[in-house]
C-alpha cells in the first residue's frame, strides 16, 4: 500500500506510535452492575508463578529478542512468568532471576523493574533488558501495562497516563515481595514510553532508589504538539475530535483506535520519507521483532488525557541517582535533554549518549545494547 497523506500526517502527529484512552460503559453495563461495587484502590499484590501459557513462536516463554531464554536451567539465570493484582486487574509479568538464586531469601538482592515503550509488549527489549540485567546479578520485573498484552482490562489497548504511572508503582510493590529481594535497593529503568512513565512514577515514589531511561519518548507533549512540533496547528481540532468521539461511545458507538503501523504494508520508497523513529519503528514491531501481543491501535478519545500529560513536568522532584541514556543519533534525544536539563533536584545525574545509535537501534543492535548494560550495570551497582 501507498502512505496517504493523511496517514503520514498522523505518524508525525505521534498517533500511530504513541497511546490512548478509556472507553464509555453503555447504560445496558451500568443497569447490571451490582449495587455495592467500587473502586478497589489497594495497589499490586498476590504475586504467584503460572505456567507458560500457548506461545505464538518457537521460544517457549514467546520472547523475540535475541539470546533469549528458551528454557530454565540450573545455575543459570532462570524466567518465571507471574501474575499478580493490581487494583482488581490482573498483571502479566516476566520475573528473572539471577544465577544460583537462592529462592529461600537468605540472600539478599538489590532489585531492577523495566517498564516497556508504548505499543511494546515484556517479550521484546524491556525483556531484552530484564535479562541482561539478571545475568548481572540483579533480580528484575518486566510486566505488560495494564490493558495491554497479556495483562487484563478493558478496553484493550487504553494507555492512559494515570495507569502507565500507576502499573510502575505496582511493579514496585510486587517485587518487594520477591524472596531476597532488599525492599531498600530498587532500581526502575523506563524505555521509550516507558521511560517517560518511570521519570514520573520517580518524582514521587522514593521506593525507587536509583532511576534510569533509554531512549526516553515524552508520550503528552507529541500527542499534543506532534512529533518534532509539526502538528501544533492541529491541536485543537484534534481534541475537538477527541471530544466528540467520547460522546459517541458514552452513547454506545464502537470504540474508534488508531491505525495499527505494525499491520501495514509499508512500500521501502515510503518508509524512507519517514521520521527514522517510525521507519525503524515499523521494521522492529512489524517485522524483525514482531509479536502478536505489541501495537500501536489505541483508543482515539485518549487525547482527552494525553494532551496535559508531560513527563519532564516537576522533573525537581527527582532527587535519586538519574541515568538517562540515548542514541546520539536518535531524532527522539530532544525529549531526553529536555527532561535531563529539568531534573534540578538531584546532583547525581548523568546524560550517557551512545554514539551513531538511533532510537529504535538501542533496542536490539548488539554494540548498543552492550554499551547501555555496560552502563546501567555500573550505575545500578554504585546506587543500589
Amino acid at each position: 500500500m501507498v502512505m496517504s497523506k493523511k496517514l503520514m500526517a498522523a505518524v508525525m502527529a505521534g498517533t500511530l506510535m504513541a497511546f490512548g484512552g478509556s472507553a464509555g460503559m453503555t447504560f445496558a453495563a451500568a443497569k447490571n452492575a451490582p449495587a455495592e461495587s467500587g473502586i478497589a484502590f489497594f495497589g499490586a499484590r498476590d504475586l504467584r508463578e503460572v505456567a507458560p501459557g500457548k506461545s505464538p513462536n518457537a521460544n517457549p516463554f514467546g520472547l523475540v529478542y535475541r539470546g533469549a531464554i528458551t528454557r530454565n536451567e540450573a545455575g543459570k539465570v532462570n524466567i518465571h512468568p507471574v501474575r499478580y493484582n493490581l487494583n482488581g486487574n490482573t498483571i502479566a509479568a516476566n520475573l528473572y532471576t539471577p544465577a544460583g538464586y537462592d529462592k529461600n531469601g537468605t540472600k539478599k538482592y538489590a532489585a531492577v523493574i523495566v517498564a516497556h515503550p508504548n505499543g511494546g509488549v515484556k517479550e521484546q527489549v524491556a525483556g531484552l533488558y530484564a535479562q541482561r540485567l539478571a545475568e548481572a546479578g540483579y533480580i528484575t520485573l518486566a510486566a505488560d501495562a495494564s490493558f495491554q498484552g497479556a495483562s487484563g482490562g478493558t478496553p484493550r489497548n487504553l494507555d492512559n497516563p494515570a495507569f502507565r504511572v500507576e502499573d510502575i508503582h505496582g511493579m514496585a510493590d510486587i517485587i518487594a515481595s520477591v524472596p531476597g529481594v532488599d525492599p531498600d535497593r530498587i532500581g526502575a529503568l523506563g524505555i521509550c514510553g516507558g521511560g517517560g512513565y518511570t521519570l514520573k512514577a520517580s518524582q514521587t515514589d522514593k521506593r525507587i532508589k536509583a532511576v534510569a531511561t533509554l531512549s526516553m519518548f515524552n508520550s503528552g507533549i507529541v500527542r499534543r504538539d506532534g512529533f518534532l512540533n509539526s502538528a501544533r496547528d492541529t491541536t485543537l481540532k484534534r481534541l475537538q475530535e477527541a471530544s466528540a468521539q467520547r460522546a459517541a461511545e458514552a452513547k454506545g458507538a464502537d470504540i474508534k483506535r488508531t491505525p495499527g503501523m505494525e499491520t501495514m504494508d509499508i512500500p521501502e520508497e515510503e518508509l524512507k520519507k519517514m521520521p527514522a523513529l517510525y521507519s525503524e519503528g515499523y521494521i522492529y514491531y512489524g517485522k524483525s521483532h514482531r509479536h502478536p501481543n505489541s501495537t500501536f491501535q489505541y483508543t482515539v478519545r485518549s487525547n482527552l488525557d494525553l494532551f496535559t500529560f508531560d513527563a519532564a513536568d516537576n522533573m525537581q522532584l527527582i532527587n535519586q541517582p538519574l541515568l538517562m541514556m540515548a542514541g546520539s543519533n536518535a531524532d527522539t534525544l530532544y525529549m531526553t535533554e529536555d527532561a535531563f536539563k529539568k531534573a534540578t533536584g538531584t546532583q547525581d545525574k548523568e546524560l550517557f549518549l551512545i554514539d551513531g545509535a538511533s532510537h529504535i537501534s538501542t533496542y536490539w543492535v548488539p554494540e548498543y545494547v552492550q554499551q547501555a548494560v555496560a552502563k546501567l550495570v555500573g550505575f545500578y551497582g554504585k546506587n543500589l
